[in-house]
């Protein structure tokens, strides 16, 4: 066959896949991440079997080489997502029959996308909470923490829409100041290979959680996360913050939480108390002792209760404990010196405990003129002390006399 009968029947390829090629709807970006299952496969083999009969073996595949890409054929419809918390079938899509080699094949398009790839698309997020926030439509990803960007923290990759191919899972934070909302993204490519958002699978709220920590795809599919309650900053360390590992599936177009925690309990450290307290002024009583009372008020001001409280009094040994208003002590006073204590029951946030303490020395027992320390500490349920972000007003200095 001369050179001039090769070109002719390229020409003639050319005008068909222009032509007939031209005519297949073109699927849309949910449909070609499908184009690798075998019936799709199938369809579009059997069309390009036919085509290359008519032409020939060896012509057909000159005139293959020289031109362009073929077009994806049409695909079924995107089938619906399984409720169920594991997917059903398997997790690839099935081989497709062999075709003629030499001849072209389709594949599906791949949703695997690097920290690069990423970094270096414009992509729409969804939108941040309501308030000062960041650009969500078409922007690009940071690698670092400036202020006002979208910054790229962690990414994994894996089939979470149960597609067979492989998505990737962002977590994105929207920095403003020492903090911003943060929140876990799938993306996906479309039929040209494009970026495309798939959902978001959580988000930090005002409430709780207020922060994400780390982010795994699970071979079925499952995107773990994990959340905290407390975001990190202002005196906060990320150590005090309780995590909680979340699962979420994506189900109905969405993601939903299908394993895991879905609240916290009280947090330890969300407590502020603030103590103050009136001076201690010791009189003379009848049997020749001094007797005095001091007022100690202690309020939680933190957003969580206080599972105990500690009260403490730098007092003088001298000093006892005396009268009914030591009622509410879990502890008995009279056993402790140096310093006087007075353990408490759980304190709410928002509330306060006021106590009238009275005191009394011994006939015959000097004590002058001083100041001693009064403190109340936040104790957890195992009696152990708690950290506070501010503890300065934890102690009050009264004076005794």
């Amino acid at each position: 066959m001369s050179e001039q009968e090769i070109l002719g029947l390229a020409d003639e390829f050319t005008h068909y896949r222009r032509t007939v090629l031209a005519e297949v709807e073109v699927p849309g970006p949910a449909a070609v991440r499908r184009t690798a299952t075998g019936r799709g496969r199938r369809r579009l083999a059997t069309t390009t079997a036919t085509v290359l009969a008519l032409f020939g073996g060896a012509a057909v595949g000159y005139a293959a080489m020289i031109g362009p890409d073929r077009e994806p054929g049409p695909v079924d419809p995107t089938p619906t997502i399984s409720a169920s918390p594991t997917p059903s079938g398997t997790a690839s899509p099935t081989p497709g029959p062999s075709v003629t080699s030499g001849s072209p094949t389709s594949t599906a398009p791949s949703g695997k996308i690097s920290r690069a790839q990423l970094l270096g698309a414009a992509v729409t997020l969804p939108a941040w909470r309501a308030g000062r926030g960041c650009p969500t439509s078409g922007v690009r990803l940071s690698g670092d923490d400036r202020e006002g960007v979208n910054w790229l923290l962690a990414l994994d990759q894996g089939d979470v829409d149960g597609d067979g191919t492989v998505e990737a899972v962002a977590l994105v934070q929207c920095v403003l100041g020492s903090g911003g909302p943060m929140q876990v993204v799938a993306f996906d490519r479309d039929q040209q290979g494009k970026i495309v958002t798939l959902g978001r699978v959580v988000t930090t709220s005002i409430d709780k959680p207020q922060w994400l920590f780390a982010l795994d795809v699970v071979d079925d599919g499952t995107v773990r996360v994990q959340v905290g309650d407390i975001a990190p900053g202002g005196g906060w360390p990320g150590e005090w913050s309780q995590r909680q590992w979340r699962g979420y599936r994506f189900k109905g177009g969405s993601f939903a939480q299908v394993s895991g925690p879905t609240s916290f309990g009280p947090n330890p450290h969300d407590v502020n108390l603030v103590v103050s307290a009136t001076n201690l002024v010791l009189a003379d009583a009848p049997d020749g002792s001094r007797t005095g009372t001091i007022t100690v008020r202690i309020r939680n001001g933190g957003g969580g209760p206080a599972a105990y409280v500690a009260l403490r009094l730098g007092l003088p040994a001298a000093v006892r404990p005396d009268g009914d208003g030591w009622a509410a002590c879990r502890n008995d006073p009279e056993k402790t010196r140096d310093p006087l204590t007075c353990d408490l029951n759980q304190l709410g946030a928002g509330k306060e405990v006021r106590l009238t303490l009275g005191f009394r020395v011994a006939a015959g027992t000097t004590v002058g003129t001083g100041k001693a320390d009064v403190d109340g500490r936040p104790m957890d349920a195992s009696f152990d002390f708690v950290q506070e972000v501010y503890d300065p007003d934890n102690t009050v200095v009264i004076t005794y006399r």
